[in-house]
């Protein structure tokens, strides 16, 4: 075979994109569902159609393309199903900002002719991110790839809702939600992001003399909206005014004082006014009390209640009440600013509502128990164990999900109404009865995205791909999404498929952060952009500082200097397998006759694959990548290649016997490394073994037969004595380059017959007749004598050493003296204590090696 030659460097950008559309057009992330395989299955969790690949993304792909290519070469029939999500409220809100830019609004079109328009940005402009993740290296079968939707997946969805209507399980019903008086619509709880904003807290005073009550709020204009005041029924305080009703200022209005449990009655004055339609809490008593709720805000936030405040937006009738409270000389304190969790719409950042209104929901009741045994049965595993509980408190107290949206850009709910209230809810191949009106609402895009990891395989329809991948293999995902997509998954999941659960493992992640453990935000300026690194450090060193801090449901701390040194990495094992091929490494199998050296390595190589194994088990990628790192580097090229070097030159079947050694190591080396960093492994493999491709190579299986303990300890001895005598070449001044006769005495040791590998690592020369010990060192029962006359200026290398020590001593006297200051021992803290302890030690230390150094020169 004709040796290929490589490139003296690794340029990602000349081999990602061929290697790429390589690996797609000859199908090998193609899943066949009738090959008799054992069959390992991930969906993907779906990116909006509006979005782009994130550093968040990188680290979610990057671990399933790593689980996903470990399978298949093991054998498994591996599917990574792609997607996207339709992103209702975003890609609404992009379609309308582009008509505005044409002076126009979805009404100015209609529904009909918006949907359209929706359809045709989605074709010209949305899903850009599926072609990032082709940067990425995501080995996903394009030929199954879904989007929310498709036909396909919309039958799943009307025939979903169809079946949890016809089973109670889905009604229509007023209730608080979350409302975006901007976007118009309610939003779910994923959408509703919460910051810590400065507000005010008002104490009101409602009634009069001995119906007196205080009661403080944070949105004073609610207030035009309360049925009621709540106290605590063993709040002794109020027990005289509970039945009794009391006048609700501005208003006139008298409302009654109840006792319920919800109040705490050690927070403020221990009452709370009720609002029912403008609180969730709040509506929550109103029901138990049967109390009315009345709205006093329209769907923009403008207040409807008759008055002075009429017409008011929210904000302008927040003032305005707390000035008439005022004036009527109803204000008992004012705090400002108070801050306080505040929600706001994900999408436009406005000011969310809680607003009562007429809405879809799910029970969740039997649902959400059926997720939860599912876990505590073992059918699904949430890995690591200790998140399960977060898992639980969601499940075991969920409410009921709001499931419709007021948008026109999504699935469309499947219920019509006719004369005298009738609803009619119409499956997939039924039709509505003449004269009926569809609900105009759309469905929560996380209704269709919990369908996904059956809906994608063809469900409600019995397809072989749904019978073979269902339930898929792992969900990996963000431990930040637990609750709110993972759940509903469960639930559905286990609804739609007779209590099979849709995945085996849910494998969570962290979020990615930066190298100091902050948050990315564009307004701390850390913000890393997957797609820059990819483009100047390459995706392998992308893909591997994203996974080498990847560790279960723990955060993943990232750097530009980290990426860098992925990128070095890459080049090592480029630069590494460049030179054992220019040498003529060959994998053809492992020859019978093997040197201490070549043992070792084969047994660290079974060392590493049962830890990888291992790891890959539990999701421990950064005990993946760190093991893979340090195997490859300091011991394939710091020493099983220096040691090769030396059995190559010796010639003979020993440099034959080496080379085949040398390649099967950097073969399963590259097999082991692929999941993680495919291009170059791919690139390089390809060469080493002029075989197809990684991708379809089988992964490496380990061999206890190649386990050799005595030889890993008998390099271990090689690499200790090694290791000693270069330090103690540095500190006789010697150059690292720099040859010196030495003698070894190795007679009757485990290294006697490594004494040229040791000449040749070390630049030791045999002594001649001349010879005369300057220097000697103790190592491991080897004794080595250096002659360094001639090879240093003592002089020079004296004046050195005595500066060094000189720089030492100060040192010394500087932390003995505050050692011994009373004062400073009884202040200072225990960790500064330690370490100005440790800086003795260390200065110590190094008195005593800077003084044996110096005694040790030649006169």
């Amino acid at each position: 075979m004709t040796t290929p030659e490589l490139p003296t460097q690794y340029a990602p950008a000349d081999v990602e994109t061929p290697s790429y559309e390589r690996w797609v057009a000859a199908g090998y992330f193609g899943a066949d569902p009738g090959s008799g395989r054992e069959p390992y299955s991930i969906v993907l969790p779906p990116p909006n159609v509006t979005g782009s690949l994130h550093v968040g993304h990188a680290l979610d792909h990057s671990v399933q393309d790593a689980l996903s290519r470990r399978a298949r070469m093991r054998g498994f029939e591996t599917l990574w199903l792609p997607g996207m999500d339709h992103a209702g409220i975003a890609t609404q809100n992009v379609v309308e900002r582009e008509l505005a830019k044409e002076g126009l609004s979805r009404h100015d079109l209609g529904r009909e002719a918006f949907v359209e328009r929706v359809w045709q940005w989605k074709e010209e402009s949305g899903g850009r991110i599926l072609g990032q993740m082709t940067k990425l290296g995501d080995g996903v079968d394009w030929s199954r790839e879904r989007f929310t939707m498709d036909e396909r997946l919309s039958r799943s969805v009307q025939t979903i809702f169809k079946r949890l209507f016809d089973d109670g399980l889905i009604y229509r019903a007023n209730r608080i939600i979350n409302w975006c008086p901007r976007c118009l619509t309610a939003l779910s709880d994923i959408e509703v992001e919460h910051s810590d904003d400065d507000g005010e807290l008002v104490s009101i005073r409602y009634g009069e003399g001995d119906t007196e009550i205080v009661v403080a709020t944070t949105r004073a204009e609610t207030m035009l909206g309360d049925t009621a005041v709540a106290v605590h029924p063993s709040d002794e305080r109020y027990a005289h005014l509970v039945g009794r009703e009391v006048e609700l200022p501005l208003t006139g209005r008298m409302i009654p004082v109840v006792a319920d449990d919800h109040v705490d009655p050690a927070f403020g004055t221990g009452a709370v006014k009720v609002t029912p339609a403008h609180d969730p809490n709040d509506f929550e008593i109103s029901r138990r009390h049967d109390l009315p709720a009345l709205p006093v805000m329209d769907e923009r936030g403008v207040i409807t209640a008759p008055g002075p405040f009429q017409g008011l937006d929210r904000f302008e009738a927040r003032p305005a009440v707390v000035a008439a409270l005022r004036a009527e000389g109803r204000i008992v304190a004012e705090k400002r600013p108070y801050v306080h969790a505040v929600g706001h719409c994900s999408r436009c950042k406005t000011v969310v509502e809680p607003r009562l209104s007429l809405q879809w929901f799910v029970n969740v009741a039997p649902l959400a128990k059926a997720a939860g045994d599912a876990v505590r049965d073992g059918r699904t595993r949430i890995h690591p164990p200790e998140l399960a509980k977060r898992y639980f408190d969601w499940v075991d107290d969920m409410h009921d999900w709001c499931i419709s949206r007021q948008l026109w850009w999504g699935h469309r709910i499947p219920v019509w109404y006719g004369p005298n209230d009738e609803a009619v809810c119409v499956g997939p191949d039924e039709t509505p009865p003449d004269g009926f009106v569809q609900d105009p609402d759309v469905l929560d895009t996380w209704f269709s995205s919990g369908l996904w990891p059956f809906s994608t395989l063809g469900w409600p329809e019995e397809t072989a791909d749904l019978k073979r991948f269902y339930p898929t293999s792992v969900l990996v995902t963000g431990y930040d999404i637990l609750f709110f997509w993972v759940a509903r998954m469960m639930m559905f999941g286990l609804y739609a498929m007779d209590g099979q659960p849709p995945f085996r493992t849910v494998a969570l992640h962290g979020m990615v952060r930066d190298q100091f453990g902050k948050k990315m935000s564009k307004s701390f300026g850390n913000v890393v952009d997957p797609l820059d690194w990819i483009e100047r450090f390459g995706a392998d060193a992308t893909r591997f500082t994203l996974l080498r801090g990847a560790n279960p449901g723990s955060d993943v701390a990232i750097s530009e200097d980290w990426a860098a040194g992925s990128r070095n990495f890459c080049n090592k094992i480029w630069n590494a397998t460049r030179f054992a091929l220019m040498n003529g490494a060959v994998s053809t199998g492992l020859p019978d006759e093997r040197t201490p050296a070549d043992r070792w390595i084969l047994s660290r190589l079974q060392s590493v694959i049962e830890l990888v194994d291992t790891a890959f088990e539990d999701f421990e990628f950064a005990k993946i990548s760190d093991a893979l790192y340090h195997f490859a580097w300091d011991e394939v090229c710091d020493w099983y290649l220096e040691l090769a070097k030396i059995q190559i030159a010796a010639g003979g079947p020993v440099a034959d016997n080496t080379k085949r050694v040398l390649g099967h190591v950097l073969d399963a080396l590259l097999r082991l490394l692929h999941p993680l960093v495919p291009f170059v492994t791919e690139e390089l493999w390809r060469a080493l073994t002029g075989k197809e491709s990684l991708v379809i190579a089988p992964w490496p299986a380990g061999d206890t037969s190649l386990s050799d303990k005595a030889a890993e300890a008998e390099i271990d001895s090689l690499q200790d004595l090694v290791t000693e005598v270069r330090r103690f070449r540095s500190d006789q001044g010697l150059k690292p380059g720099q040859r010196v006769a030495a003698h070894l005495s190795l007679s009757g040791t485990a290294l006697a017959a490594h004494e040229t590998a040791i000449r040749t690592l070390l630049r030791l020369d045999a002594p001649t007749d001349s010879f005369t010990a300057t220097a000697k060192l103790a190592v491991g029962g080897v004794t080595v004598e250096i002659d360094t006359a001639g090879a240093i200026d003592v002089a020079a290398e004296r004046k050195r050493l005595e500066k060094d020590l000189a720089v030492a001593r100060k040192e010394q006297a500087q932390v003995t003296g505050k050692l011994g200051n009373a004062q400073f021992m009884a202040k200072a803290p225990e960790d500064v204590v330690s370490k100005v302890r440790a800086r003795a030690a260390q200065a110590e230390e190094d008195i005593a090696r800077l003084e044996a150094q110096l005694a040790a020169l030649p006169a």
